[in-house]
């Protein structure tokens, strides 16, 4: 790909369009599912927690496979692989849409997830390898603000497909979007395709790499159901991912052709970018699991609303985006994500004051906001972790920094929901201490529910029902306030990193 010329005019116009549809479709397909999760739990018959299986399924096996992406592309071609992959996921949607149980829609989840392992990395290295040098910023930009806008449609999309048609059709969208996308990449970019490679596969790798993670994740998904490590399976799979997770990286330094280029992390900016994007899509992630899952579980949003409650996170990052994309080579990188951690963590904190009477306007506005500091965290952020790396890597490095960043999200989604029930019955717990005979609030409030015409048992009820609607609300602040702290953190965390943050997906005259 190195040695053809940059594209310019409409074939570049027509494969940004292309590239981001297949990233679009993507990540449109993470956030769609999130406020139908309650409706699939309901028409599988299990329970909405269960129900968010279908999010880190997609989320784990997808990020075992990110790191694949560089080995596959060298064997393949970067566009004949992006190609392939988009079109299996469209297949793949549509199993997803077929499915009759959790177990059936978890697996063929997994494979969704899998096959789709390289669009995102590809279509970020695609992109970069056919922008002309000057425009590499920009280039970033525009893909950056496909990823960013997925957010405003899925939850709407979502939410107004499961209340007015059923939830297989979330996925079955995906099918002309994907053809769509795969037709005309293919078209332009078949004769461009990149340099390839015989090199081995790591299976010893691949396995090593399965084997810990899957096991991290079942063990995150299954142990708030199994009381963590009273369970012996619990203990069983954290053994083995731990055990597992050793090896790899052992084996990864010293094997010849790895699966995972590990020395990348050698790379300072490298290393910093992937930490703090991991870390810090981990708690944006768990948050946006968190709030639609809130919504209609307490505060009795229908789907749809609570889409257009979530949406509004991306539309801010639609203006701010480009901006940031056109100034990557002139301002310090440290200083623009600087203000996306100021924004995501004065939003945490502030919607850490929500109480249940809050109304659909301010439940929008801090996510209106909190646009602005996506614009200012994924461009920033990618280009400091890709400042240096020479173009024959960034597949590589792409693939490998999207597999800790889609590899957090996951984790971020069991780890958030487990705190939210562990907080939700620690505040039930306390609140009911309350209801006693002696407490004159608790027997003023009982007596205004028996001149309703209640029973002792129907006041009761009546009374249960808010103590458990005020302790979700409580864990669910918890939840943004402790995000809060983690994203300032990250804000330091940041300022370690050292310009120039040149080349990759920077402008080599960035600094």
């Amino acid at each position: 790909m190195a040695a053809k010329a940059p594209l310019h005019g409409s074939p570049l116009v027509l494969l940004t369009v292309a590239l981001a549809l297949g990233a679009f479709m993507q990540v449109l397909d993470t956030s769609i599912a999130n406020v139908s999760i309650p409706t699939i739990a309901g028409d599988l018959a299990v329970s909405p927690n269960q129900g968010t299986w279908v999010i880190t399924a997609f989320a784990a096996s997808n990020a075992i496979m990110l790191p694949l992406t560089g080995w596959l592309a060298q064997r393949v071609g970067e566009a004949r692989l992006f190609t392939v992959s988009t079109l299996l996921f469209s297949v793949a949607s549509w199993m997803c849409g077929l499915a009759t149980n959790l177990p059936e829609l978890v697996a063929f989840r997994v494979l969704q997830g899998a096959v789709a392992g390289p669009m995102i990395p590809l279509s970020q290295s695609l992109l970069l390898s056919n922008y002309p040098p000057d425009k590499k910023g920009m280039a970033l930009a525009l893909w950056s603000m496909t990823v960013v806008t997925a957010p405003i449609f899925g939850p709407i999309l979502g939410g107004w497909i499961t209340d007015n048609i059923s939830w297989p059709w979330i996925f079955y969208i995906n099918l002309p979007v994907g053809a769509i996308s795969a037709y005309v990449t293919w078209q332009i970019l078949r004769d461009r395709e990149s340099p390839i490679q015989r090199r081995p596969v790591d299976l010893v790798g691949l396995a090593l790499l399965a084997v810990g993670v899957g096991c991290l994740q079942i063990m995150l998904d299954k142990g708030n159901d199994l009381d963590w490590f009273s369970s012996d399976l619990i203990v069983i799979l954290a053994v083995v991912s731990l055990i597992a997770v050793s090896v790899f990286v052992v084996w990864e330094l010293t094997d010849e052709h790895p699966v995972v280029d590990l020395r990348l992390f050698l790379r300072r900016n490298f290393t910093i970018g992937v930490v703090a994007i991991s870390l810090g899509y981990l708690t944006f992630f768990g948050n946006v699991v968190v709030f639609p899952l809130w919504l209609q579980t307490q505060m009795d949003y229908t789907a749809t609303w609570a889409g257009l409650a979530a949406a509004p996170i991306g539309l801010l990052s639609i203006v701010f985006s480009p901006l940031v994309g056109r100034n990557l080579h002139k301002v310090d990188l440290r200083q623009l994500t600087t203000i996306a951690f100021l924004v995501f963590a004065g939003v945490s904190f502030w919607a850490s004051h929500f109480n249940t009477d809050v109304d659909y306007f301010h439940l929008i506005l801090p996510r209106l906001v909190q646009g602005i500091g996506i614009a200012f965290f994924f461009v920033p952020l990618t280009a400091i972790t890709l400042s240096g790396i020479p173009d024959r890597q960034l597949a590589s490095a792409s693939g490998l920094s999207n597999f800790m960043r889609i590899l957090a999200g996951s984790f971020g989604t069991s780890l958030s929901i487990t705190l939210w029930e562990r907080r939700t019955a620690l505040h039930q717990s306390q609140l009911t201490d309350h209801i006693t005979a002696y407490n004159p609030i608790a027997n003023q409030a009982l007596q205004q529910l028996h001149a309703l015409g209640l029973s002792d048992h129907g006041a009761l009820a009546v009374i249960t029902r808010i103590i458990l609607q005020q302790a979700v609300m409580l864990a669910t602040n918890d939840i943004f306030w402790l995000s809060g702290w983690i994203f300032l953190v990250l804000l330091v965390l940041v300022w370690f990193s050292r310009p120039p943050f040149s080349g990759g997906a920077a402008d080599s005259g960035a600094h």
